[in-house]
C-alpha cells in the first residue's frame, strides 16, 4: 500500500467548535455517531505524528452528543497516538460504564498482539482495526501482515477501515476485494466533490459497494466538499449514488473533533443537517443512523 504523506513539521489543529448546536431535524432514538476520536492531555502522543491535535475529552464528546442528540458512538483510532489505543478503549469503557452498550472501538494494532489479546479487545467492544496510510505516525500494516492479520480476526467478525488518499482508490481495490473480512471506507473514501460522481475512480468504488462487503461512511462533508464550510450540498448526488448502489451498508459520523483540519471548522450541527438534506426520508435515515451500524458495530 502507498505510505503516508512525509513532512517534518508537525502543525497545530484547529480545535472543534466548543458550542454544538442542535441540528434541525431530530436524530432518531438511538442514532449512532460512527466516527470520532478523543484527545487528553493526560496521554502522550505518537513522536513521528503528522500534527497535533486540539484536547477534546470524553467529557467533551458527552456534550457533542448531548447536543446533537446521539446515544451511541463509535471511536476511531487516530494517527496521533500511534499504535498506543489507551485513549480511546479507556474513553470506551468509561462510557459504557456510565451506559452499558454505548460505546465501541476500532482500534490500531500490529501483528505483535496475541490472540489472547485479541479476543479481550473483543470483549470490551473492539470491532475492528485502522489501516491509515493518509497520516503520518499511524503506522499501518503491510499488505501482507494486512493478510495474516485479517485471518485471525475473521473468527471475531471484526473489520478493517481504510483511510487512504483518494488517488490511490483505484490501485487498491483488489487488496479490497482479496481480503476474507469485511471492509469499511470513511469520508466518501476521500473521493472528492470537485471531481463529481462520474470519474472512474467514483465508478469504480460504486461497483466495489455493489459487490457486498463494503460499507461505507459518508461522512467528512468538510474534507471532500469543495468549500471547508457548509452549504455541502456538492455532496448531494455522491451520496445519493453511494446510497443507490448500497442502501443497506452506509453509515453516518461526526468525525469529530475534525483532526488534521487547518483552515476552517463547521459546527457540527451544521455537519449533521448536510447529511440530514441528502437524506430526507425518516426510514432511510434510521437506516443509516441506527440499523446499520448497530448491526454492523454489534451494539
Amino acid at each position: 500500500m502507498p505510505s503516508a504523506p512525509v513532512s517534518d513539521a508537525i502543525r497545530t489543529c484547529l480545535p472543534p467548535d466548543r458550542s454544538p448546536r442542535a441540528p434541525v431535524f431530530a436524530l432518531p432514538a438511538g442514532a449512532i455517531d460512527t466516527h470520532v476520536h478523543v484527545f487528553d492531555d493526560r496521554y502522550s502522543l505518537a513522536a513521528n505524528r503528522g500534527y497535533n491535535p486540539p484536547e477534546s475529552t470524553v467529557r467533551d464528546l458527552r456534550q457533542l452528543h448531548a447536543a446533537l442528540g446521539f446515544d451511541r458512538v463509535v471511536l476511531t483510532q487516530p494517527s496521533a497516538y500511534g499504535r498506543d489505543n489507551s485513549a480511546i478503549l479507556d474513553a470506551m469503557q468509561d462510557l459504557n460504564a456510565e451506559t452499558p452498550n454505548r460505546a465501541r472501538t476500532v482500534v490500531s494494532l500490529g501483528m505483535a498482539a496475541t490472540d489472547n489479546e485479541l479476543e479481550a479487545f473483543d470483549l470490551l467492544g473492539v470491532r475492528g482495526i485502522r489501516v491509515n496510510t493518509d497520516n503520518r505516525g499511524a503506522a499501518p500494516l503491510a499488505v501482507d501482515e494486512l493478510t495474516a492479520m485479517c485471518e485471525r480476526i475473521a473468527p471475531l467478525g471484526w473489520h478493517v477501515e481504510f483511510l487512504f488518499p483518494g488517488k490511490d482508490l483505484t490501485n487498491l481495490i483488489p487488496l479490497f476485494d482479496s481480503l476474507p473480512v469485511p471492509i469499511c471506507l470513511s469520508h466518501f473514501a476521500y473521493q472528492k466533490a470537485a471531481d463529481g460522481d462520474s470519474t472512474p475512480g467514483f465508478e469504480s468504488l460504486l461497483g466495489l459497494m455493489r459487490r457486498g462487503n463494503t460499507w461505507m461512511k459518508i461522512s467528512g462533508a468538510n474534507r471532500v466538499s469543495g468549500s471547508d464550510l457548509p452549504p455541502y450540498d456538492d455532496l448531494a448526488e455522491m451520496a445519493h449514488a453511494l446510497i443507490g448502489a448500497a442502501p443497506g451498508r452506509i453509515m453516518w459520523g461526526t468525525d469529530w473533533p475534525h483532526p488534521n483540519k487547518f483552515v476552517a471548522i463547521p459546527n457540527d450541527g451544521d455537519l449533521v443537517d448536510a447529511f440530514g438534506e441528502w437524506v430526507t426520508d425518516p426510514t432511510l435515515r434510521h437506516k443509516i443512523l441506527v440499523e446499520t451500524p448497530a448491526s454492523f458495530y454489534r451494539f
